[in-house]
Order: structure tokens, then C-alpha cells, then sequence
């Protein structure tokens, strides 16, 4: 009995663990592609190299340990940003910093891969 119970346990924390990390990623592709169409400031938290191997049409390159330093490429607090990296780790660190200082409306889009098709 002892088992199933110890088993049923992982596997709730299991989903769990999975819940969270597809919600901490922000929004869906129609709320991106929304937030992008209104005008949103799409950053690329990867390094420079990685940029210009390719990336989202658009986006302007601050690599995540430069973000404190670059803070007035942001430009208003309340501006919708949308951040993302090569799997969301990087960004989602970008994301929580730039919320700490006061910016209002950043969302985490995960990696590239995430990115809605342009159009």
C-alpha cells in the first residue's frame, strides 16, 4: 500500500512540475503574436552570435548579462516586451529582472522555436 501511495505522490508532482513550467512561459502564440502586432518591444536575451545565426524579424539583440546594463533600450515601463532566448531559462531570468525594476507588462516567450510565424 505503502507504494502506490509513494507512487501516486510522484506522479501528482509530476504534473505539477509540468503545469508550471508550460504557465511560467508566458503566453500562447495568438497572445504573442497580439502583443507583437500592438507594437510590443521583441527581445532576443541571447548572445550576439546566436542572434545572428537568426532570429525573430524585428527583434533587437540584448544578451541577458547585459540587460541591467542597458535598461534605457526598454524604453517606457509600461511598454509590452516580449523576451525570449534558445529555451526560455535565459529570458525567463530577463523577464524576472526586468519585472524587479519596475517594468509592467513583460512576457516570457519561451525559446525561438516559440515565436509565432511572421507574416
Amino acid at each position: 500500500m505503502n507504494r502506490i501511495v509513494l507512487i501516486g505522490l510522484v506522479l501528482v508532482c509530476v504534473v505539477f512540475i509540468v503545469y508550471k513550467l508550460k504557465t511560467s512561459l508566458g503566453a500562447n502564440q495568438t497572445q504573442l503574436k497580439e502583443k507583437i502586432d500592438g507594437g510590443a518591444l521583441v527581445v532576443d536575451v541571447r548572445t550576439t552570435a546566436e542572434f545572428q545565426s537568426g532570429h525573430f524579424p524585428g527583434a533587437i539583440n540584448i544578451p541577458v548579462d547585459q540587460v541591467s546594463k542597458r535598461l534605457d533600450e526598454f524604453g517606457d515601463k509600461n511598454r509590452s516586451i516580449v523576451v525570449y532566448c534558445a529555451s526560455g531559462g535565459r529570458s525567463g531570468s530577463a523577464k524576472s529582472f526586468l519585472e524587479s525594476v519596475g517594468f509592467v507588462d513583460v512576457i516570457n516567450a519561451g525559446g525561438l522555436s516559440n515565436m509565432p510565424n511572421p507574416e
